[in-house]
């Protein structure tokens, strides 16, 4: 063996060949790894550390384990919003994103704040560009996955829609719809059921849903206090393609959420505004001024719209607004005459509860001689509307098609047979609550209508009563398919047999509370006609008995497909065997509080041909629990039961009902 060399000038320091003093290289402390091949060994040049035991005072424990619970837990949740924020980014995909704000709250708000133009996805676009160069090509045999084809079918729309109600209404809700749906198409359509007080959306979930949600088309909110224009702005500044917009009850909102959804989504279309005290003029004068592709909007009950947000929007718009309405404002007859000035492309129009117009405001509205589109029109409780601003709508309106008139106590039986002489092509009238219309009006309209007339109503007209004399000339309106007279308490069977002889060729019949129409009114109708019934009401007609039915039926029983026979408690099982002899295509049937009993019910059940998809037997105490069984055979058509104030005591029947007919909806 070589000599071992020992320098001692070097003091302490040996440097020895092969060998080594100590028997454990680990005890020696050697910082550097001694190497099986190495020829020198030397020893360390800093001193040995003592390993004698540390003693440790019941003081410093008590500070040491203090310090270990305050020590937070080595985890990416550690790392400050900033950090995480950076890192959920560069996610990019959105499935990624998606799974990962299932996590927690926190990377949930913070994905959705998220814009999509600050997501990293450049690199993973290149590789899936690559991928998609060496992906072979799909077996067609084989079964695509049941998770595919449900996507398939979610984005077969192209859009999402998403609707959310008072409980679901929370800024996680919104949040979660925002990052979810963007990998499915994308979210279209936003609606928000909100409440006054319960509702607990706020502008930072819309603000997820404008920075996520680029392709939404629709947004609605109904009862959101909490929002403000601050998340209005948001979706303006992220959802160009806007082009629906309803708000209703929004009082944080102001003209300035208007301006920005005005000035950042040139596509709107349509607007409604109700109950929203934040909005005044310079919002709507906004929306007319910027949105070039406007068509429908609607103002209800907003207190600070006067007639220059009015005249404003329509005056700018005019080139493209075709429906307006307009209820319960603070406007009077400049509105109107802006309105029939600027309203050329207009085709519809709504004008409810305008207590300040007069009338001449809608004199001047039809003298302004530029509505030359408009085809129905609607004028409910406007005390200014008389015979005089009738007169003149009908002469500038030459393509009208629809009137309805609510609650107008100024149009008399004049203004009326003026109006249906002026115009050439009138369709529909209805009538409602229009106190000083009488018989002799009605028949005078019907004797100047054409044979484009298709449709009559005549609601709550207390005016409307029996008369003693008739004119020379009875009017014949065959081209009345549609005949609706409800709740016209002087109306009686005498009445009715006149009409019956005016239109024969009735389709559908609705004489809803007509207490005083008995048979001998009734089946002068059902003889008379000429076509087909197709549906039939007779709700509260109390003195209506089994022989119009049966008449009824056999006349029309090949085409009637509805028949109402609420509160005519005459009829009884004999109607119902007439209906399963006679019908066969009839889907509703009516007869709650009938005086029909078991046996009708079996008659029904029985009938092979009748295959009825709505049955009402509300308040029918004849029908027991023994029907249960007639109604479960049923089966095979009946979608909706109702058996509301039934003696159906027996709650297992009532169990076993409900199991064989599961589809159905049952009303117990």
């Amino acid at each position: 063996m070589p000599a071992l060399l020992n320098l001692s000038a070097l003091g302490d320091d040996e440097i020895r060949l092969r060998e080594s003093p100590y028997e454990n290289y680990i005890e020696s402390s050697c910082l550097l790894p001694f190497a099986p091949g190495s020829d020198i060994y030397y020893r360390p040049c800093k001193r040995l550390r003592v390993t004698a035991p540390f003693i440790i005072t019941r003081e410093e424990r008590k500070v040491a384990s203090v310090f270990k619970k305050q020590q937070l837990p080595r985890s990416i949740d550690s790392l400050p919003d900033e950090c995480l924020f950076e890192i959920l980014r560069r996610l990019p995909r959105f499935q990624d994103r998606s799974i990962a704000s299932c996590v927690s709250k926190r990377w949930l708000m913070l994905l959705s704040s998220i814009q999509t133009s600050e997501v990293v996805e450049e690199q993973h676009k290149r590789t899936e560009l690559l991928r998609s160069s060496m992906r072979p090509l799909p077996d067609l045999n084989q079964a695509i996955p049941f998770e595919l084809e449900l996507d398939s079918d979610i984005e077969s729309g192209g859009y999402l829609t998403r609707s959310l109600d008072v409980d679901e209404a929370t800024d996680t809700r919104l949040a979660a719809i925002a990052i979810g749906a963007a990998g499915h198409g994308g979210l279209g359509k936003l609606n928000i059921r909100g409440g006054n007080s319960t509702c607990k959306a706020t502008d930072v979930g819309l603000s997820a849903i404008g920075r996520l949600c680029p392709s939404l088309r629709s947004l609605s909110m109904w009862k959101v206090p909490l929002v403000s224009d601050v998340g209005l702005a948001a979706v303006a500044d992220g959802c160009p393609m806007l082009e629906n917009l309803d708000l209703c009850q929004c009082p944080m909102l102001s003209d300035n959420g208007l301006i920005a959804i005005a000035q950042k989504c040139p596509n709107l279309r349509s607007i409604k505004l109700d109950s929203c005290s934040g909005i005044s003029n310079d919002g709507l004068q906004a929306i007319g001024r910027y949105c070039q592709k406007l068509v429908s909007a609607s103002i209800k009950d907003c207190p600070l719209v006067g007639d220059k947000g009015i005249s404003g929007l329509v005056a700018a718009a005019s080139s493209s607004l075709m429906k307006i309405k307009l209820q319960n404002l603070n406007i009077n007859d400049v509105s109107l005459g802006v309105i029939g000035h600027y309203g050329k492309a207009l085709t519809d129009i709504y004008l409810i509860a305008l207590e300040n117009i007069s009338e001449r405001g809608f004199w001047i509205m039809g003298n302004a001689l530029n509505m030359v589109s408009l085809t129905s029109i609607t004028i409910s409780c406007c005390p200014g509307i008389t015979d005089l601003g009738l007169e003149a709508i009908a002469k500038c309106c030459p393509h009208l098609k629809h009137l309805y008139l609510q609650k107008s106590c100024n149009i008399t039986d004049t203004g009326l047979k003026v109006f249906t002489r002026s115009t050439s092509i009138l369709e529909s009238l209805q009538l409602e609550d229009c106190s000083m219309i009488t018989l002799h009006g009605i028949l005078d309209g019907l004797l100047n209508c054409t044979a484009r007339f298709r449709s009559l109503a005549l609601i709550k007209c207390t005016g409307i009563r029996d008369i003693t004399y008739y004119p020379n000339e009875l009017p014949t309106c065959l081209s009345l398919r549609f005949l609706t007279i409800r709740d016209c308490p002087g109306f009686t069977s005498s009445s009715l047999a006149v009409v019956s002889k005016l239109c024969p060729n009735l389709q559908q019949i609705d004489l809803t509370g007509l207490g005083g129409v008995t048979d001998v009114g009734f089946l002068p109708l059902v003889k008379s006609s000429e076509s087909r019934l197709v549906k039939v009401t007779l709700e509260g007609c109390m003195n209506i008995s089994d022989a119009s039915i049966s008449a009824l039926v056999k006349a029309h029983g090949s085409s009637l497909k509805l028949l109402n026979l609420d509160g005519c408690k005459k009829v009884s099982d004999k109607s119902l065997l007439a209906i399963v002899a006679n019908c066969s295509v009839l889907e509703d049937l009516d007869i709650s509080r009938c005086n029909v009993s078991d046996i009708g019910v079996a008659a029904l059940s029985s009938a092979e041909k009748l295959k009825l998809r709505v049955l009402s037997l509300a308040g029918c105490y004849g029908v027991t629990k023994r029907s249960l069984q007639f109604l479960g055979k049923m089966k095979d058509s009946l979608e909706g039961l109702n058996l509301q104030q039934c003696k159906l005591t027996n709650a297992h029947g009532i169990g076993l009902l409900e199991e064989k007919l599961w589809w159905c909806d049952i009303l117990t």
